[in-house]
């Protein structure tokens, strides 16, 4: 049953990280990856916030595992940033860094504090 809900969210995080990726990316003219950037901090406030409001193990797999599994992509990151640094766009790349981890910290940590105060 659990990888039934696995699967379920993974149907649709995986095509909804698509369609973001793309929407976010088509407004900007810069070569920072503003799609993957975007995705990767809604999968920390939902991640923050199944955390912070303690659901139960299947509501879990499906919107935590499944959902943001498929929603939110570290590969992609970790892509995008190389890329960066091959055209030589050091400051970029370094940003996507910095402000990715301590942006998806703070979401993370704001939507659980979020939860948690009104549980």
């Amino acid at each position: 049953m659990t990888a039934l809900l696995i699967a379920l969210g993974a149907m649709v995080g995986a095509p909804l990280r698509y369609l973001t990726d793309r929407a976010v990316q088509t407004k900007h003219d810069s070569i920072f990856p503003w799609g993957t950037f975007t995705v990767n901090l809604i999968g920390c406030l939902i991640l923050g916030g199944l955390t912070g409001a303690a659901v139960s193990s299947p509501v879990y797999a499906l919107a935590g595992t499944g959902f943001c599994g498929a929603l939110t992509t570290y590969s992609t990151f970790s892509f995008e940033t190389v890329r960066l640094t091959e055209q030589r766009a050091y400051l970029y790349a370094a940003m996507n860094i910095t402000v990715s981890v301590i942006a998806g910290l703070g979401a993370t940590l704001l939507s659980y504090s979020a939860f948690q105060a009104m549980s």
